[in-house]
């Protein structure tokens, strides 16, 4: 069933299909993603899937796009992609059945398959690839004082929409300098408002977790300049490489938003997550289009030059998909 189709993929148009499809919101009716084809073979089949994304200005909603166009254009499944809250939010919709892909930080997912953190219990997911990593940015205004994560105390400091990965890692890498939560005036703001609230100087500074460049700092750097500044977090790695290993260390270049150097940063891994009774033929098809064709996500956003063959069953501790696992093999030949 697989249609050989040509693809001219660009960012903004990418953007304005997903924001329509975003305000249709999670999975239509229709039949089920994956039927109409032989469960044993990599053949995507028929049906309807959504994607979970995250904010409109972050790199997930716009690689998100990007793979449901890709998903439309190289089979006859018909996909569409939604904003959402990411991470956290993400899973717990896609467990329960309103989504059937959904972006997600390692260590959020790692928690939803031990039943850690947000979640009460184990949830039955598994990944169909290890994708680009996010990278913890940490930026504030120069005029708040903040020079260290230990330096929040009483600042306005944005943390993210509430139940996204942005939030958790916020809050552990609080925790990990030493304070509590409850010492920081938290603002749960998406992306949009954050951006909004640091150039009318109404919060002191954000943690964002993202692909870079994220549209929406590369907006604020561009707008405000020597106004803000990045600061480096990597000193609290070996406190949070305690909680999970899936931390790791990072550079923003100094390309990425036109900065006088690098940015120290720490990394975290992004998955594709699915449920475990995803078809398995479906899931064979979806790795095969994003190891496989990996250039024409590339074409959408440049955090996808990052997705690797090499890397995308290192997911540990969460499963890779049986359907996945058989792409990947088949993949690596």
């Amino acid at each position: 069933m697989k249609k050989q189709k040509k693809l001219a993929l660009l960012t903004a148009g990418i953007a304005t299909a997903a924001l329509t499809l975003a305000a249709c919101g999670g999975q239509q009716a229709g039949d089920e993603a994956g039927s109409g084809a032989d469960e044993s073979s990599c053949d995507a089949g028929e049906g309807r899937l959504s994607i979970a994304t995250g904010n409109s200005t972050g790199v997930y909603f716009v690689v998100g796009g990007g793979l449901a166009k890709l998903i439309n254009d190289e089979t006859d499944v018909q996909a569409t992609s939604a904003e959402t809250g990411a991470s956290v939010q993400n899973i717990q919709q896609l467990v329960e059945g309103d989504y059937d892909v959904a972006f997600s930080l390692a260590d959020t997912a790692a928690d939803a398959v031990n039943g850690e953190g947000d979640f009460d219990s184990a949830e039955d997911v598994s990944t169909i690839g290890r994708i680009y990593s996010n990278y913890t940015q940490i930026v504030v205004r120069t005029d708040s004082g903040i020079d260290s994560v230990a330096d929040f105390k009483g600042k306005r400091i944005s943390t993210g929409s509430p139940q996204s990965g942005t939030e958790v890692i916020a809050n552990k890498l609080i925790e990990a300098a030493g304070l509590k939560t409850s010492d920081v005036k938290a603002q749960r703001l998406d992306l949009t408002k954050t951006i909004d609230g640091m150039k009318d100087g109404s919060i002191d500074g954000l943690v964002w977790s993202g692909g870079i460049p994220t549209p929406a700092l590369t907006d604020l750097v561009t707008s405000v300049g020597d106004d803000v500044k990045f600061l480096d977090a990597t000193p609290l790695l070996p406190k949070l490489k305690k909680i999970n290993q899936v931390y790791e260390a990072g550079t923003v270049p100094a390309a990425t938003y036109e900065l006088d150097k690098d940015v120290p940063s720490i990394v975290v891994p992004n998955l594709l997550m699915v449920r475990n009774d995803m078809r398995d033929n479906l899931a064979c098809a979806l790795t095969t289009l994003v190891f496989g064709e990996t250039d024409k996500l590339v074409d959408v956003h440049p955090a996808a030059k990052e997705i690797a063959l090499e890397n995308g069953e290192k997911s540990d501790p969460v499963p890779v998909h049986p359907g996945s696992e058989r792409a990947f093999a088949d993949l690596a030949k």
